[in-house]
């Protein structure tokens, strides 16, 4: 008879296996194709993605702040190998900053560096962010530069030292004219990251990670990742400028307001953060409790390298979706 913890050990790892295969299948542009021709794809896709214009993602922003949420609009994209491409995606971000201050909506956005063109060049990316950087400024707006792969981490904190507003230190705590940014948890460098980026005040967003990393680089166990996103949040929670916890683990979460309750750190000291599609239950929880809370809210058409890091993050609902790619793999 097999005993439980082999059970537990044997489902952990198929589990690990499965996550790989999505977070290689993420890159896979044929896959990307094919799945975005997919009717069962995209019905699944509403799930994570607001819609494919900002017009259709509109609707969602405003329940959300009916529920008393904060948001943060990312216009999905990634990895572009052209310079026009990463102009155009700055260009699509200015345009958003101003539909979102017509409507009335906060102007915080979040944007992948190499949407920006980091991939191409640091100073194509240092122009384009710095762009947005300076038109949300204008505007009291905020911009977040997301944490791609670990080879990128370097040049994104680079690019987040050389776009920062002067004087962005002077504003208060949770607004205001400034650009942060994202630290992945799963990263072995990220406690002395995250303890430079405190001394500089850096708003930073703690999340546990989502790509695909060598165990050279990233602890490959979930409680090796859990242990040190519990010992990095913290750590932000006490002495970080409005950090913003991006999880939906239900444990960690207690453990943020337990510490915070007991040493009378206030509920605008810092913010959960959770992604579109995922555990609503628990955000409008939180707010009923009094604890602030901002969701992600991703549009576009360039959804799939997105959508494939969050089917990676529950392997075990995918089935039903890879049977159906395989089926329809030589069709279209």
């Amino acid at each position: 008879m097999t005993s439980p913890k082999a059970t537990v050990a044997s489902s952990s790892l198929g589990e690990r296996a499965m996550r790989s295969v999505l977070l290689s299948m993420s890159h896979r542009r044929s896959l990307g194709k094919l799945a975005t021709r997919m009717p069962v794809t995209r019905s699944m896709v509403r799930r994570f993605i607001s819609g494919e214009t900002l017009d259709e993602a509109f609707p969602a922003i405003e329940r959300l702040r009916a529920a008393g949420m904060r948001t943060t609009v990312d216009v999905l994209g990634e990895a572009v190998t052209e310079e026009s491409a990463a102009r155009a995606a700055a260009a699509r971000y200015l345009t958003v900053l101003d539909q979102l201050a017509a409507r009335g909506v906060e102007p915080n956005v979040s944007l992948k560096p190499t949407q920006m063109g980091l991939g191409i060049s640091p100073e194509l990316a240092r122009e384009t962010v710095g762009s947005i950087v300076a038109k949300a400024a204008g505007m009291g707006g905020f911009v977040r530069i997301d944490m791609e792969n670990h080879p990128t981490t370097d040049a994104t904190l680079d690019l987040w030292r050389a776009v920062r507003p002067a004087g962005a230190l002077d504003g208060p705590m949770d607004g205001g004219p400034d650009v942060g940014l994202v630290i992945q948890a799963m990263l072995r460098r990220s406690e002395a990251d995250v303890e430079t980026l405190i001394a500089e005040g850096a708003r930073v967003r703690l999340c546990k990670g989502a790509y695909k990393e060598p165990s050279s680089v990233a602890f490959p166990d979930k409680a090796e990742v859990d242990a040190n996103y519990e010992r990095l949040m913290l750590r932000l929670i006490r002495a970080g400028r409005y950090p913003g916890l991006a999880t939906h683990d239900e444990r960690l979460i207690a453990r943020a307001t337990d510490v915070a309750k007991a040493e009378g750190i206030p509920a605008d000291r810092f913010e959960f953060q959770m992604l579109y599609g995922i555990r609503r239950d628990l955000q409008e929880r939180l707010i009923a409790e009094g604890w602030r809370v901002r969701v992600y809210v991703p549009f576009g058409s360039q959804w799939y390298p997105y959508f494939m890091r969050r089917l990676a993050e529950r392997p075990a609902n995918v089935t039903f979706l890879l049977k159906n790619m395989w089926r329809d793999r030589g069709r279209g």
